[in-house]
């Protein structure tokens, strides 16, 4: 049975900047252009929000902590050195912590790395996403495929722990590319890998494009012909699908802090946009912060740095356990899900299991081989 969470509280930062808007992201970021003032001042708040937040919840221990964005490996490392300290002294860690930093594969970034890692910096996860020219151009990256084999190697040489990520199942793309590609940088070196399958999202640029018909992704066979190849290969070389979207070499090379908020741990967000979800007064707790910068930066200086603030009901805190918990191959406890009310013998669920979709092992229920690739649908029908 996995480890509970208990009462540690991870922390998550999100650093909105970067040197290039991709077409795919809509996440809450900016370009980083003459902001450095702003930034400054950022740090600032995030550090005040931090311990704003700490002083709402009782002593707690810290589980690990995740700079990501945007491109935190723009961030001046001595302020990432300032977060570090300041986290590890309101919340102290039991031992040794996983310190993760996203970062993309540019040469200058790649230059910072051993500033990052003496700040404090121990897991570094980068968005390779690619490794054909072509590809990365079309994904509107500002790298190229030989800068992130360089960066590749360079970051395996400064930090313990190496995450790469890569997108597939973007227009164009064969299952023979994808299998060579994914080959080729299984010999990089590093530990973890989270392949995604390109989402088209309506806001982006690569969902007007797809609106306009100018955009065309792979059909359902072929996305999950890609799906397969890509268990197979990534199997093939000894890394273990732990969750959907991530795959490591052992179970050290998991992400903790992943791993952390997949089990229902509380975790604390800070920067703009954040998000988080906190135990107060007894009560699940989800956050969100002002997604501006600006108003952000002033919403933590009035004691106001959240939209919005919102304790769960047993029902959506069991909902919410059941979208992330069967995200993993440990799946989730039913005693978690008991506002849900289900049970094995009859119902949704017994219907899950009895198509082979689900499992149930110890009174765990996760999903299985043939369930995993139609998760959505599987946790559709669940919570319909």
């Amino acid at each position: 049975m996995p480890p509970h969470p208990g009462s540690d509280v991870a922390l998550y930062i999100h650093w909105p900047y970067c040197a290039r808007i991709c077409p795919y992201c809509d996440f809450n970021v900016v370009r980083d252009r003459g902001r450095t003032e702003e930034q400054a001042r950022l740090v600032d708040a995030i550090l005040a929000d931090l311990a704003a937040q700490a002083a709402l919840t009782d002593p707690r221990r810290l589980a690990s902590i995740f700079f990501g964005g945007g491109t935190p490996s723009l961030m001046d490392p001595a302020a990432v050195a300032r977060v570090v300290e300041r986290a590890q002294a309101l919340f102290a860690p039991r031992g040794p912590i996983e310190i993760t930093l996203e970062a993309n594969p540019t040469d200058a970034e790649a230059d910072r790395f051993t500033a990052l890692a003496a700040a404090g910096i121990n897991r570094l996860s980068m968005g390779v996403q690619a490794l054909d020219d072509a590809a990365l151009k079309a994904l509107g990256r500002n790298h190229s495929a030989d800068e992130a084999r360089r960066a590749v190697a360079v970051a395996a040489r400064a930090f313990p722990r190496l995450s790469i990520d890569l997108i597939y199942a973007r227009p164009g793309q064969t299952v023979a590319d994808w299998r060579a590609e994914l080959s080729e940088a299984l010999g990089l070196g590093f530990e973890h890998v989270s392949p995604y399958q390109l989402t088209i999202e309506p806001t982006t640029a690569f969902g007007r494009a797809f609106a306009r018909g100018t955009l065309v992704p792979p059909d359902e066979d072929l996305a999950a012909e890609l799906y397969e190849t890509t268990q197979t290969v990534l199997e093939g070389a000894g890394f273990d699908a732990y969750e959907v979207s991530n795959h490591a070499r052992g179970v050290a090379a998991r992400s903790s802090h992943n791993l952390h908020v997949w089990r229902g741990g509380d975790y604390i967000g800070v920067g703009p946009g954040a998000h988080g979800r906190l135990t107060l007064e007894g009560v699940r707790t989800a956050t969100v912060a002002h997604r501006g910068i600006a108003d952000y930066i002033t919403g933590v200086a009035s004691d106001t740095p959240w939209i919005e603030r919102e304790g769960q009901s047993p029902l959506e805190a069991a909902e919410e356990r059941l979208l992330l918990g069967l995200r993993t191959v440990e799946g989730v406890s039913l005693a978690d899900l008991a506002a849900l009310d289900f049970s094995p013998d009859r119902g949704r669920l017994a219907d899950l299991l009895a198509d082979g979709f689900l499992g149930l092992q110890d009174d765990r229920i996760a999903a299985t081989a043939a369930g995993r690739p139609l998760l959505d649908a599987v946790l559709k029908a669940l919570l319909t």
